[in-house]
């Protein structure tokens, strides 16, 4: 395969755009896990207050109807 053929494929086929929006996602991914690994290493001793948000968090304890 040369340039152009590799280049028709990327950029002029559905399945080429679907193999540039998957090689982005996964990059951005391992690009994520790296960042969040370099956090929480840097942030390891971190103690938790009151006031600390997570994303997982369902208590509602002033919007109680």
């Amino acid at each position: 395969m040369n340039f152009e053929e590799i280049y028709h494929f990327l950029f002029e086929t559905m399945p080429g755009i679907g193999v540039l929006v998957g090689i982005g996602l996964l990059a951005s991914i391992i690009v994520c896990v790296i960042l969040e690994r370099k956090t929480r290493k840097q942030f390891k001793n971190h103690e938790k207050t009151e006031d600390d948000w997570s994303l997982f968090d369902d208590d509602e304890d002033g919007e109680e109807n």
